[in-house]
């Protein structure tokens, strides 16, 4: 009902602007024709022709308005389905914590060791979705302000790579995804190895959503003459061409099958972008719709300083 009623009322200031602005300037424009034509003085026909290119200039002036209360109804409903979505994220795990924290509580598996460790491996989990959350947030209102300080250091990529698909194991069901690692650049990139991990975990989370059932996750790093590249291919729903330039969008998401985007903050791509770009490097991507998609993050190469 929110969400109606905020479209509504965009769409009213929308309407509002165009009908106040644009019949006026109609008005004005048939009055300047008017003056033009009818006119058997000098006088009259500039007083015509001014009028005219007033009303050309207020309708530049309105059109400009109109675009930018467009530009401020879709930043609004986005913001507003980021709200709305970050709750229930936030909530989903909190529940399940709060489930298995008072399941352990009860003492009722106090002879059962087997389910009082899987209770706590859902607990510690789901606590790991909260910190990717958060973290991802965070990094997003650093970033999006420049904020952000890289410790910026020659090495090879794999500790970065390598340290986000293990955080990413620990965080998903091991039963529900095959997830494959192919370290085999040995090149150094000047590179802050947190950021490196926040590049490969956001771009694994983002795989993870939009995978069904088989869940196929590949990671790679390989040298191509003087840069590195990083790979994360999923066997998810792929991506529309006309979405390409969209999914780097703070708070897009693209939508499944069913019309209905999955859960998350819809900041993981932005953030990613941003800092292979702090990074002199480059995102790209190939996707074949219903067969998945390939994210590449290219990085210059450089000498290791001794």
């Amino acid at each position: 009902m929110k969400r109606f009623r905020l479209n509504l009322d965009l769409t009213g200031v929308i309407v509002v602007i165009a009908a106040g602005v644009m019949i006026p300037v109609m008005l004005l424009t048939a009055v300047g024709i008017v003056a033009v034509t009818a006119s058997n003085y000098t006088g009259g026909i500039v007083t015509g022709i001014l009028v005219i290119c007033f009303a050309v200039t207020a309708a530049g002036s309105a059109l400009v308005a109109i675009v930018m209360a467009s530009r401020k109804a879709r930043l609004a409903r986005m913001q507003a389905d980021f709200t709305a979505n970050m709750s229930h994220e936030f909530r989903t795990p909190l529940s399940s914590i709060k489930l298995y924290a008072q399941t352990l509580q009860s003492g009722k598996l106090a002879d059962d060791p087997k389910r009082t460790a899987e209770c706590i491996g859902v607990i510690l989990r789901e606590a790991g979705w909260l910190d990717v959350m958060i973290d991802r947030l965070l990094t997003w209102r650093s970033s999006s302000k420049e904020l952000m300080q890289l410790n910026m250091e020659p090495a090879p990529v794999t500790k970065a790579v390598s340290a986000a698909v293990e955080q990413f194991k620990y965080i998903v069901p091991p039963e529900e995804i095959q997830l494959s690692f192919s370290p085999e650049s040995t090149l150094c990139v000047m590179h802050d190895t947190s950021a490196i991990s926040t590049i490969v975990l956001n771009l694994l989370v983002n795989a993870y959503k939009y995978t069904g059932d088989g869940k196929k996750i590949s990671v790679r790093t390989r040298d191509e003459e003087d840069r590195v590249v990083i790979e994360v291919e999923d066997n998810g729903i792929g991506i529309e061409p006309s979405e390409m330039q969209k999914i780097y969008e703070p708070f897009y998401r693209v939508k499944r099958k069913n019309g209905i985007a999955p859960g998350g903050t819809g900041l993981g791509l932005s953030i990613v972008r941003h800092l292979a770009s702090r990074h002199n490097g480059t995102i790209e991507v190939k996707s074949e719709k219903d067969k998945g998609s390939v994210f590449f993050i290219n990085l210059p190469a450089t000498e290791k300083t001794e």
